[in-house]
């Protein structure tokens, strides 16, 4: 293949009044199938330990073998021969610029050109996508370049939230910022609200979830769509077979 096809990417990891993951619990069997080991990407938090214990805890919960990339001896060997790879939240430049400075940004994508199955949740939903460019994180980090690892051909806009006509707020908007890059690049961006996820399969988009997203194209009205709907003719197809 010459894109993978295996990918859920989740706007949020946790939704309110429920604990990690169990809104998305469903799907990520669904998706890993009769996978057994995952490979964690803890690099978007300082406490890297204490999250990688917080993941593993909970993927062991759905019966999956864990382990982290950051106590590896090799991540690249442990990429290698892992069934999935998960990357969650967290700050996205502080992650890109990790998977950057160990070299790992090849390894990930061979593996899931594999056929490998991706998990990433708002940071690692970010960095699946060409770049980062539309994370709504502060750049505390400096990353060499802002190219990620392109699983996915559009753009991740996580946590979406749409303006508030009643509030009193003057700053910019997700969406006036979403439409700021759009005059300057031609890449589609997903606005995926909290609660929403989208699962690529082969040459399909699906949006799942709750909640719904919000689809930019430069120069366009953007669209609206909800639960169940296949979106790749407005965020762009992956590559097939």
């Amino acid at each position: 293949m010459n894109q993978p096809s295996h990918i859920l990417l989740v706007s949020n990891s946790t939704v309110h009044d429920r604990g990690y993951l169990d809104h998305v619990e469903d799907e990520i069997r669904d998706l890993l199938g009769h996978a057994r080991t995952v490979l964690f990407f803890p690099y978007a938090l300082q406490d890297r330990d204490g999250y990688a214990a917080k993941a593993r805890s909970r993927f062991e919960a759905m019966g999956y073998k864990m382990d982290s990339a950051h106590a590896t001896s090799d991540p690249r060997q442990a990429i290698a021969a892992t069934d999935a790879i998960f990357i969650g939240g967290g700050n996205t430049f502080r992650l890109l610029k990790a998977i950057q400075d160990l070299e790992l940004i090849e390894p990930i994508r061979r593996r899931i050109r594999e056929g490998a199955a991706y998990i990433g949740s708002s940071a690692g939903s970010n960095v699946a996508g060409p770049t980062i460019r539309t994370t709504k994180d502060m750049p505390i980090v400096q990353p060499r370049s802002f190219d990620a690892l392109g699983l996915v051909p559009f753009q991740i806009s996580p946590h979406y939230l749409d303006p508030d006509p009643a509030s009193t707020h003057m700053g910019e908007t997700q969406e006036e910022r979403i439409v700021q890059f759009l005059e300057e690049n031609e890449t589609p961006v997903l606005g995926m609200r909290e609660g929403a996820w989208v699962r690529v399969r082969n040459q399909s988009v699906i949006l799942g979830g709750s909640n719904g997203a919000r689809i930019f194209r430069r120069g366009e009205t953007p669209v609206e769509a909800v639960t169940g709907d296949e979106i790749s003719e407005l965020v762009g197809a992956p590559d097939g077979p």
